[in-house]
C-alpha cells in the first residue's frame, strides 16, 4: 500500500475506532489520553468546557451541526458527540465573528457541503495529537491531513489568545480568527474555477479500494466473508502512476494550463492515443494515456531537483509495455524552465499545502518533447524478432559516436545465394505520422580490413492494424526512382528513409501487438551478386515523429 492510501487508511481506521462506531469504545485510547490530559485531573470534556465559554458560541453551533462522513456516507455522529467522548483531542477554536457562521451552518443542510465543512473546516481545527503552546515549535496533524505550526504564540500565524485549556479528554486553544484552510494541488485542481476542467478528469480515475486484512471479520455466510467493519480506502489510478498530488507529505512543482489552453492539449494529444476497435475499453484506454501524456511531464518532485531555476526533472515513470525502453526509468529534463521560452515562463504561481502549482494558458509542452516521442528497434534487442528465414544473426559490439548503444546486429545468409528476410516488432507506436529509417552500417565497423565493400540491396514492409482491427501491409517506396527497393551505402553509416510520413491509422501503446512490425528482406537477383552483398550490418530502425511543425522543415 503506498503512502497516500495508508494514510487515508488510518483516517478511515480512526474514525472507525470509536467516532462512528460506538463512541465508548476504543478503551485504550481512553486510559492513553487521560494520562495524558493532564492526569484526567481536569474537570468536563472539551465540548464542555468550549460550550461554557460565550467567545466560542458560534463554533460550537457549527461543531453540533456537523456530521462525521465514513466511506463518502453521512453518519448520524456529530463533533459535539466526539468532543464529548472518551477519544483525547486538542482543539483550536476561533472566537465569534472570525468565520462566516451562517454560510457554514448553510452548507450542511446539504450533504456535499456538509462533507465540505467537515473536511474543510471542522477537521482543519481538530488534531488528534494533545498539542501544548510551548517555547518549542510543534507540528500538527490536523484531521483533514493537513500540516500546521504552532510556534510564537501562534497557530499557522494565527495568534492564540487563551493557550493550554485542559479538558478531561484533551486541550483547547482560543484562537483570534478561524484557520484559513489550504489547499493542495489535487484540491486546487478540482476547486479552482480554471482549473476544474483537469480536476474533472482527475476525480474520473479515483477508486475505493476495500482492504478486507484491515477490516472487522464476522466470519463467512456461504462461503461469502462477512465484514462487521469495511475499511476502505480512496486511491487514484492516475496519480499513484505519476505523483502523490492529495498527499500531503510530499512536495511538488506542477505547471498546467487553464481551460481554453488544458481543451487545446487535450484534444490534440487525444488524437494520438486511439484504439483499434477490436481493444477492449479501448474509449477508456484513451482518455488514461491521454492524460498521462499531458501529465507525465507536468509535475515535478521536489526531492528529485538539484536547481529549479537551471533545470527541472520530470517524475520517473515506467511505460506499462514491458519492452519500453527495456523497462527502464524514463525522465525528461526541461532547462531553464523559468526563462523565456521555458515552460514555467510568463506562469502565475499559485501556492498549495503541499507544493506550487504553475498556471500557464497555453499547455507550455510540444508533443514531441513528451509524449509523441522518437521510437527505436535496436538491432541488438534480438527479442523483437518475430520471424526469420534463410538467415542467421548475432549482435556485435563496436564504439563509435555514430553507432546506437555501441551494439549492432549482423545478419548473413545460411548460403551464399539466399535472400534472407527478418521480422521486427515495434512497439508503442501512436496513431501518428512517422518517418521511417533503417539505420545501416558499413562492413568495417566488423572488419576493418574488408575491401571488397557492395551496397546490400532490400525491400522493407511495415505491418500494422487498421481503425477497424485488420492487419494490413505498406510496401516502402525508395523515394529517389519510385521502387520498393533500396541500396545501402557501403562506405558510411547510412540513415535510409523507408518511408516518409506514414500514417498509423491505429496507435499500439502499451500494447505489444505483433501485428505491429517492420520487414526487412534481402532482394538480390543471382546475376547481382558480384554488384551487392547479402551481409547486412544492422545499427537500429529509427521512427522520427512528424508534427505540423517537424513537415514544415
Amino acid at each position: 500500500m503506498n503512502t497516500k492510501s495508508i494514510k487515508q487508511f488510518l483516517l478511515a481506521g480512526m474514525v472507525s475506532c470509536g467516532m462512528v462506531a460506538g463512541l465508548t469504545a476504543c478503551s485504550d485510547w481512553n486510559d492513553h489520553y487521560e494520562s495524558a490530559a493532564d492526569g484526567g485531573a481536569a474537570s468536563g470534556t472539551l465540548w464542555e468546557q468550549m460550550k461554557s465559554n460565550p467567545q466560542l458560541s458560534d463554533f460550537c453551533d457549527v461543531l453540533e451541526q456537523t456530521k462525521v462522513y465514513r466511506m463518502h456516507k453521512k453518519t448520524p455522529v456529530s463533533y459535539k458527540d466526539i468532543l464529548s467522548g472518551g477519544q483525547a483531542f486538542t482543539v483550536l477554536a476561533p472566537v465569534n465573528g472570525t468565520f462566516n457562521k451562517d454560510s457554514l451552518l448553510q452548507l450542511v443542510q446539504t450533504v456535499i457541503g456538509d462533507s465540505a465543512v467537515e473536511k474543510g473546516f471542522v477537521k482543519n481545527h481538530i488534531t488528534r495529537s494533545l498539542a501544548s503552546l510551548t517555547p518549542t515549535s510543534t507540528r500538527l496533524l490536523m484531521l483533514n491531513q493537513k500540516h500546521l505550526w504552532m510556534e510564537n504564540g501562534k497557530v499557522d500565524e494565527v495568534p492564540i489568545s487563551v493557550a493550554n485549556t485542559r479538558t478531561s479528554n484533551g486541550i483547547f486553544h482560543v484562537l483570534e480568527h478561524g484557520l484559513q484552510y489550504k489547499h493542495n494541488l489535487y484540491e486546487l485542481f478540482c476547486d479552482y474555477p480554471s482549473l476544474s476542467v483537469i480536476g474533472d478528469n482527475l476525480r474520473h480515475f479515483n477508486e475505493d479500494v476495500f482492504d478486507p486484512d484491515a477490516s472487522v471479520s464476522n466470519g463467512v455466510i456461504d462461503g461469502v466473508p462477512i465484514y462487521v467493519d469495511s475499511v476502505v480506502y480512496e486511491r487514484n489510478r492516475l496519480l499513484d502512476a505519476i505523483g502523490y498530488l492529495n498527499a500531503e507529505d510530499s512536495t511538488y512543482l506542477v505547471v498546467a494550463p487553464t481551460k481554453e489552453g488544458w481543451n487545446e492539449a487535450y484534444n490534440e494529444a487525444s488524437k494520438y492515443f486511439q484504439f483499434d476497435e477490436t481493444i477492449d475499453k479501448r474509449d477508456s484506454l484513451q482518455q488514461y494515456y491521454t492524460m498521462r501524456a499531458l501529465m507525465d511531464d507536468a509535475i515535478f518532485n521536489m526531492t528529485d531537483q538539484k536547481s529549479t531555476h537551471d533545470s527541472l526533472i520530470s517524475v520517473p515513470y515506467i511505460h506499462t509495455s514491458k519492452t519500453f525502453e527495456k523497462g527502464k526509468k524514463v525522465y525528461h529534463v526541461f532547462n531553464n524552465p523559468f526563462e523565456p521560452g521555458g515552460i514555467m515562463y510568463g506562469s502565475t504561481p499559485l501556492q498549495c499545502s503541499n507544493g506550487i502549482l504553475y498556471v500557464t494558458e497555453k499547455w507550455p509542452f510540444a508533443p514531441t518533447d513528451t509524449y509523441f516521442k522518437d521510437l527505436y528497434v535496436e538491432g541488438e534487442d534480438t527479442y523483437l524478432i518475430l520471424d526469420y528465414k534463410k538467415c542467421s544473426y548475432s549482435n556485435r559490439t563496436a564504439i563509435g559516436d555514430s553507432i546506437s548503444n555501441n551494439k549492432y546486429l549482423r545478419i548473413t545468409p545460411l548460403k551464399a545465394t539466399d535472400n534472407w528476410e527478418i521480422t521486427f516488432q515495434v512497439n508503442n507506436t501512436l496513431s501518428g505520422s512517422y518517418d521511417v529509417y533503417a539505420i545501416l552500417l558499413p562492413k568495417t565497423v566488423y572488419d576493418p580490413n574488408e575491401t571488397k565493400l557492395r551496397p546490400c540491396k532490400f525491400k522493407a514492409n511495415i505491418n500494422y492494424v487498421n481503425e477497424k482491427g485488420k492487419t494490413a501491409t505498406f510496401a516502402c517506396v525508395n523515394e529517389s526512382d519510385g521502387k520498393t527497393e533500396f541500396k545501402s551505402d557501403p562506405l558510411h553509416v547510412d540513415t535510409v528513409l523507408l518511408a516518409r510520413g506514414f500514417q498509423f491509422p491505429a496507435c499500439n501503446y502499451a500494447q505489444s501487438n505483433t501485428n505491429y512490425s517492420i520487414k526487412i528482406q534481402c532482394s538480390i537477383l543471382t546475376s547481382q551478386q558480384a554488384q551487392y552483398s547479402r551481409d547486412m550490418l544492422l545499427d537500429c530502425i529509427y521512427l522520427r515523429p512528424r508534427t505540423s511543425k517537424s513537415e514544415e522543415q
